[in-house]
């Protein structure tokens, strides 16, 4: 699959900010956008420094930061550790399911959560750019193992959501 879009609008933000599209960026865009999987920036320099790229820590997270602002590049955090990142195709949108016992991330696309959101941007008259929806939990393996022996109490239907405000 070709990711020149991705790689042109890249350029274009790079451009736009007077910075230059090196050869280690270049190589960093490459690694990126060879496979899609969430990754860590420590998991990124190993693979590139195993291929015999010479490029530093400090750039691989330089690097992340401009391709995450750019678009092309997406950061979810996993844990308390700290983020792991995915290339982004133009176009393409999807959710996560993070589990927190073993840090699995799962991606999905749900029509009636999108045309959900849609609709309460509608009502409050506003133009959403992007959003990033993620719930965290238990993933079935780590519900099967000891690692999530205590379950969250379920919901009752009852039950007021915390975030949900009152009209006067």
């Amino acid at each position: 699959m070709s990711y020149r879009r991705e790689a042109a609008l890249f350029q274009t933000y790079l451009a736009g900010r007077g910075l230059r599209f090196t050869p280690e960026r270049q190589h960093l865009f490459e690694e990126i956008f060879k496979r899609h999987e969430h990754f860590e920036p420590d998991e990124l320099l190993f693979r590139l420094r195993r291929r015999g790229r010479k490029i530093s820590r400090a750039t691989i997270y330089r690097g992340l930061d401009l391709l995450l602002a750019a678009g092309v590049v997406g950061r979810v955090r996993a844990g308390g550790e700290g983020y792991r990142y995915e290339r982004l195709q133009a176009g393409e949108h999807h959710d996560h399911l993070i589990c927190i016992g073993c840090g699995r991330i799962i991606e999905f696309y749900e029509p009636e959560i999108e045309r959900l959101q849609d609709s309460v941007c509608a009502r409050n008259g506003f133009r959403p750019v992007s959003h990033s929806h993620e719930i965290r939990g238990f993933c079935r393996d780590c519900r099967r193992t000891k690692q999530a022996a205590v379950e969250p109490p379920s919901r009752s239907p009852r039950a007021r959501p915390l975030n949900r405000r009152r009209r006067p």
